[in-house]
């Protein structure tokens, strides 16, 4: 019995078999609606979308001003007070008190040449006048002698104790002591002029500022030989060059057919490419009354308002010509972007944001809008890229390429 119980175990391999194929169809079934509705999840999402060739931008710096520039032209800052200081006399240098940079003030020596034989023509000068007042003082002792003697010798005739002749003789002697007072005096005024010169060509070895400024160039060495001229080989001319900071201008040249939006006193808004971030308030001083046949340009200077230390001569500058004065709160610039990559959606404005080979959607908060740009207030920072020009079926996640210039 026990046999026949056992006789009826056996598997049914078929049965196992089909449930088997079964599972293995539905596990399939499976993978393959998850393939599906991820690839269409990856589709929407922009993922599986060939990338888009589309340009960009970045949050830039703008300065209201470029609403209301009538004119722009470039230039060079140039001082209108500028001086090759040099000498007078020839000499050799002894004596360089400053350099590249260094700050001086009117009458300040600023270099000395070798100075022994004026210096010793001085001593000279100097001798003579002392010598000159000695005599003089000699001459007044004498004449007031000869004055005593023939007011003396005028009563003696008077009274007839001596003769017409001694009257004479003392008169004639008072005379040639008051000539001899007079021609002392004149001696002592040209032994003083000649002091004079001589101190003149002392102060010649004296080379000195002849304005508040700043050195600019260093052009002779201690050793080298200054001449007026310098026309002798190896001479320099100038000791150094100079200019007076205050009287910096930028010059610009404007297309004559330009010229009629430029006046006298117009605002203007002045870049350094040294600073490019900076803006300097200026005016327009002087349009040059001629023109440069050349390039039919004319020139036009432009002022600065504020002094600044940081303007220095001939600096690259660009020149933006204002329709009216700028009012302080314009003065600070505004965060911007392309008003074209501002979009609307889903009734918010959005930029796309670069983030590696994809984008981003992000929602920004902007402010006023500035001829073709657009002030960002929140959402966008410092080195953020941006769409120009998203298209209506550009979605966050989408694949883009950046064209190659």
């Amino acid at each position: 019995m026990v046999e026949d119980d056992l006789s009826k175990l056996h598997i049914d391999k078929k049965s196992m078999a089909l449930r088997r194929g079964r599972k293995k169809r539905y596990i399939l079934l499976l993978l393959i609606i998850m393939v599906v509705a991820g690839a269409g999840i990856l589709y929407r999402k922009g993922f599986l979308t060939p990338s888009l060739a589309v340009q960009v931008a970045g949050l830039q710096s703008v300065y209201p001003s470029q609403t209301f520039t009538v004119l722009n032209a470039s230039g060079y800052v140039v001082a209108q007070r500028k001086a090759a200081v040099a000498s007078k006399i020839t000499g050799r240098l002894i004596s360089l008190s400053v350099e590249e940079g260094s700050r001086v003030k009117t009458g300040e020596v600023i270099a000395r040449l070798e100075n022994e034989d004026s210096q010793a023509a001085l001593n000279r000068a100097q001798a003579n006048v002392n010598l000159a007042r000695s005599t003089l003082d000699q001459a007044k002792a004498e004449l007031e002698d000869a004055q005593l003697s023939y007011r003396r010798n005028e009563q003696l005739v008077a009274k007839g104790f001596v003769a017409q002749s001694t009257l004479d003789a003392s008169e004639a002697r008072y005379k040639g002591a008051k000539a001899g007072v007079a021609a002392q005096v004149a001696a002592i005024r040209a032994a003083e002029a000649a002091l004079e010169e001589a101190k003149v060509l002392v102060e010649y070895a004296n080379i000195r500022a002849p304005f508040d400024g700043v050195v600019l160039t260093k052009s002779a060495d201690i050793g080298d030989i200054v001449t007026p001229l310098g026309a002798a080989a190896n001479a320099k001319a100038a000791v150094v060059t100079m200019a007076d900071m205050s009287s910096l201008q930028v010059e610009v040249d404007v297309s004559e057919s330009n010229i009629s939006q430029v006046r006298v006193g117009q605002s203007c808004d002045v870049r350094l490419d040294a600073f490019p971030d900076l803006r300097f308030r200026g005016g327009v001083h002087m349009i040059v009354p001629t023109a440069d046949r050349t390039k039919a340009s004319v020139l036009v200077k432009v002022a600065f308002k504020e002094v600044d230390p940081r303007i220095l001569p001939e600096m690259s500058a660009k020149v933006a010509f204002l329709s009216r004065e700028i009012q302080p709160e314009e003065e600070k610039p505004l965060k911007a972007v392309p008003a074209s990559a501002v979009v609307s959606r889903g009734g918010q404005s959005v930029v796309f944001l670069l983030d590696g080979e994809r984008v981003v959607q992000r929602p920004v908060r902007t402010g006023r809008r500035m001829d073709t740009m657009i002030e960002i207030l929140e959402g966008l920072g410092e080195g953020d890229k941006i769409v120009t020009n998203p298209g209506s079926d550009l979605k966050s996640g989408a694949g883009v390429k950046i064209p190659e210039k």
